[in-house]
Order: structure tokens, then C-alpha cells, then sequence
């Protein structure tokens, strides 16, 4: 399966704290769902164990929001931590 960033996603997510690999590893191996405007969700759980912003989480959870073209072009990034 191909998957290309948008130079917009490789900006969000390197800000919120997702690496380019997790990116792909949530569009490749993540939960599917449906999201707003004819887009798809793509979602992982990572283990984190670390620090983010002055706290300690466990897991990082990624979501990849992208459109189908010439296989996935991942719009946007979003990252929660637990």
C-alpha cells in the first residue's frame, strides 16, 4: 500500500509529536474509519512511556485523517496521549 504526507501532515505531526513511520505504520496496520468531507481515519495505539509537554503518558495514539489518491495521501495528523 503507498502512502505520501502532504507537506501540511508532515508539519502537524512532527508539532504534535508523531514520527513520519508511525504515520504510515496507523494508515498500514491502524483502525479504519470513516471521517468528515469523504475522508478516511486511520488510527494506531503506540506504546510511549515518556514525557510529552511536562507529563508522563504511556501511549501515544496517532490518527491519520486521508483521501485515496494513487494509493493514500495523509491530510492531516492528530496525536492524543494517555
Amino acid at each position: 500500500m503507498k502512502v505520501r504526507l502532504h507537506p501540511h501532515a508532515k508539519e502537524r505531526g512532527a508539532e504534535r509529536g508523531a514520527t513520519e513511520a508511525e504515520v504510515i505504520a496507523a494508515v498500514s496496520e491502524g483502525e479504519r474509519f470513516p471521517a468528515k468531507f469523504g475522508r478516511t481515519g486511520f488510527r494506531r495505539n503506540f506504546r510511549f512511556d515518556a514525557e510529552w509537554q511536562g507529563r508522563s503518558y504511556r501511549t501515544k495514539q496517532v490518527e491519520a485523517y486521508a483521501v485515496e489518491e494513487d494509493g493514500w495521501l495523509v491530510i492531516t495528523v492528530m496525536v492524543k496521549y494517555f
